[in-house]
């Protein structure tokens, strides 16, 4: 018996679960956005975008990340589990491997949809449908991939975890996923991840403690990518609300506290809506003491397509200004 007022932690020994093969998706392979090549004729799109308001600043931006990745300097992509489910991968990762990105991070979402979408094809449950009979996120699949890389950590961080588990099951998804993908090139992806926001924290036996262990040392391999921008760098958020904006603060006064002066900062907020803290800890406070913010609003499957040729035809076509 309880004492008065304390609540006794729930069992989950006895949740319910089932198998991918026996629930739907509302996202598949077939709906992926196709890499399209740079061409003279995206070029003059491009160039066609008014040139006022966000037409003249998403060229401004085109130019200066292009400028700034040619001169060196890195290129951090933030992304929510959002981006991954829109079928924006392949974009995603064809920058990945031409050298336009040199890191990444994602909450737990953002690697759960890439995992699924890699390993089954398909992503995006009914969430609504699901939560009516407690079925939502109990794919048995999903969570025993995650808590095995993880109970298996051997002194990984929870996105090379989960990457090099993807890879040891087919070599192909180093061309299907973001995780795989940055593994593959040794590139560092980090997991930052809130417990209790993601399907597999439901699942009984999640390893608590490897997630957390794992997660921290993410968020300190996260700090080591911004110590590397100390002279200069880029850092785009696409689609974290809360999650990625807060770890991202986080991690850049851990930066400064230790002595390195990341003052040079270009940001950029992609999303459907500009919510406060994308507006606030990515755009607006790391860029008061040098640097430049940029907002751009829309859907991510619109955005993102622009922002991939747009980077490719601005290197690729046109020598930056």
């Amino acid at each position: 018996m309880s004492e008065r007022g304390r609540i006794e932690p729930l069992d989950l020994s006895g949740v319910s679960r089932g198998s991918i093969n026996d629930s739907s998706r509302k996202v598949s392979r077939r709906d992926l956005a196709r890499v399209v090549e740079p061409s003279p004729t995206l070029l003059d799109f491009l160039d066609s975008l008014p040139d006022v308001l966000a037409g003249q600043e998403f060229r401004e931006f085109l130019q200066i990340v292009v400028a700034r990745r040619a001169a060196g300097q890195p290129l951090l992509i933030m992304y929510g589990g959002h981006v991954v489910k829109c079928g924006l991968v392949p974009l995603l990762v064809d920058l990945m491997r031409r050298g336009y990105i040199t890191a990444l991070a994602t909450n737990g979402s953002g690697a759960i949809h890439d995992l699924e979408m890699s390993l089954f094809g398909r992503t995006s449950e009914d969430v609504v449908e699901g939560l009516a009979d407690g079925s939502f996120g109990m794919v048995r699949e999903t969570g025993d991939f995650v808590h095995g890389a993880l109970r298996d950590l051997s002194g990984l961080g929870y996105g090379e975890a989960l990457g090099r588990r993807l890879l040891e099951a087919d070599r192909a998804h180093a061309a299907t996923s973001l995780l795989g993908a940055a593994t593959d090139l040794v590139m560092p992806l980090t997991v930052h991840v809130a417990i209790g926001t993601d399907i597999v924290h439901q699942h009984p036996g999640m390893p608590a403690g490897a997630v957390g262990e794992a997660s921290y040392l993410d968020f300190r391999i996260l700090c080591g990518v911004l110590a590397g921008m100390d002279g200069g760098g880029v850092v785009i958020n696409l689609g974290s609300a809360v999650i990625l904006p807060e770890v991202f603060l986080k991690a850049l006064t851990v930066v400064r506290n230790l002595g390195h002066s990341t003052r040079d900062l270009i940001t950029a907020n992609f999303d459907m809506l500009q919510h406060y803290r994308p507006r606030v800890n990515v755009v607006d406070r790391p860029t008061r003491v040098g640097g430049r913010g940029f907002q751009f609003t829309g859907q991510h499957e619109i955005l993102v397509p622009l922002l991939h040729v747009g980077l490719r035809c601005y290197s690729e076509i046109k020598a930056p200004r």
